[in-house]
């Protein structure tokens, strides 16, 4: 079986932006987190802003971008049965009945 072996050699120049872009959403993140009061949308503006900071690191760090797609499509698949928990997760908490206490 032929393996076709081609390295692709990222730039100091696209670490940089990349790491300059995670410190920048690293600081949206606890402004938004200390200054902003968005009420329901608290969480996922967090986690939309960690999502696109794990995207960049996968992409660029880990180099998935410039890799075979089959490693896209594993990572892809991994995320969507995450989101998956994360969603029943959610619809739990949010279809519980509150049952109060008679003691109170």
């Amino acid at each position: 079986m032929a393996h076709h072996e081609e390295h692709h050699h990222i730039t100091l120049a696209t670490h940089l932006q990349v790491f300059s872009a995670l410190i920048g959403l690293t600081i949206l993140t606890v402004v938004t987190a200390k200054f902003m009061h968005l009420g329901v949308f608290e969480n996922l503006v967090a986690f939309s802003i960690a999502t696109v900071k794990g995207f960049l690191v996968m992409a660029y760090f880990m180099h998935l971008k410039y890799d075979e797609k089959i490693y896209r499509w594993i990572i892809l698949s991994s995320f969507a049965f995450v989101f998956l928990l994360f969603f029943f997760c959610v619809l739990d908490e949010a279809t519980r009945i509150v049952q109060h206490s008679a003691l109170q």
